[in-house]
């Protein structure tokens, strides 16, 4: 393993039990019902947790979306044609009546105050110049993972260590709060690869709709997710990545390692992100203790990779689209989190009588 990517793995470390411990003692202090905040009070316990504090502040929220393309999209795993990604890609960037970007995950990240950052991680196409473009793509779209690895092992840490460094220019610009995002037309079906090996899991078990295909294309998906585990035992989750991933898949890694090793907060989006969080988890599995799970998207394995990484879902809205859309939605909900924990007076201090 690459002795960068190595450090960063090894660097992570738990969330701050002492921290959590005081936070949950000044939880039961707060002037509500014990309980009344709900799971509000859990997340801002962990949020204590995650960045050392038991009154936490965080504040800049930064999403990054990292965009690929899929050799396995040749095999019609989806409904949209690959020409899609670049396009999109573009669309982040466009100049529109309401700011920068006019997708939906730039309209959110707007009504949130959330800075998008938008990566080449192996688009394939000629991506013109741009100032908020970030070039990282080591090749034009991944090879076929049905019939070979998707990318070398090499590939795959260039582009980890890519989002990572990402990361950086992000909490560097004042994010504490990291969205990994994506797009890449055909990349449920690599997640559903991923994450079908690493929790051992039977491939229409975990293998969903992705952009919203009839029974027909579903059914020759889950084929294709059959075949390519076929093709190899292994159960090494970087193996796994470079095997069955994707370019943006391992972006999107490097920037929750590195969110991770930082001290700040992930908050995780859909089922791909979910894929890249599986890999991470075995990598180093006190990174669990700073991923803040968004919504349970509409992909039938993200139940699956959850319930893996113990982590309960905010919300259900039936969101399938990626971005990180489900994750900026979720930002607000977040810093009120940490605003009741922070804020909020106790008994003693507002000489209100207590239970």
């Amino acid at each position: 393993m690459n002795q960068e990517l190595l450090k960063l793995i090894e660097s992570i470390r738990p969330a701050d039990q002492s921290a959590m411990g005081r936070a949950r003692e000044r939880q039961a202090q707060l002037t509500k019902p014990a309980g009344a905040l709900g799971d509000l009070e859990e997340l801002s316990i962990r949020l204590a947790g995650i960045f050392g504090k038991e009154k936490p502040h965080p504040r800049g929220v930064a999403v990054i979306v990292a965009a690929g393309d899929h050799g396995v999209a040749q095999d019609g795993v989806s409904a949209y044609p690959p020409e899609v990604t670049p396009m999109m890609v573009m669309n982040f960037l466009a100049d529109t009546p309401g700011g920068a970007g006019g997708a939906a995950v730039n309209a959110i990240a707007r009504t949130v105050g959330a800075k998008v950052y938008v990566m080449d991680a192996g688009v394939n196409a000629e991506l013109p110049d741009h100032p908020r473009l970030h070039r990282h793509a080591v090749r034009r779209g991944t090879r076929n993972l049905r019939t070979e690895p998707a990318m070398t092992r090499q590939e795959t840490e260039t582009l980890v260590l890519a989002g990572a460094a990402l990361a950086r220019t992000a909490i560097q610009d004042g994010a504490d709060l990291l969205i990994p995002g994506e797009m890449g037309i055909g990349n449920t079906t690599p997640a559903a690869a991923v994450t079908a090996r690493l929790l051992n899991a039977d491939p229409q078990r975990v293998t969903g709709r992705g952009t919203g295909v009839n029974d027909e294309t579903l059914a020759r998906k889950v084929q294709v997710v059959r075949e390519a585990l076929n093709r190899t035992p292994t159960t090494d989750p970087l193996d796994v990545l470079a095997e069955f991933g994707g370019y943006e898949i391992a972006a999107m890694l490097g920037v929750m390692l590195q969110a991770a090793a930082s001290g700040k907060a992930v908050i995780l989006d859909g089922f791909v992100e979910g894929s890249a969080a599986l890999v991470g988890a075995e990598l180093n599995p006190a990174l669990k203790d700073y991923l803040l799970p968004a919504g349970e998207c509409a992909e039938i394995g993200h139940a699956a990779q959850l319930a893996h990484l113990g982590l309960t879902p905010m919300f259900n809205l039936g969101l399938r689209l990626g971005e990180g859309t489900g994750g900026v939605l979720a930002a607000p909900l977040i810093l009120a989190a940490a605003a009741t924990l922070r804020e909020m007076q106790t008994f003693a201090e507002a000489g209100v009588p207590g239970a």
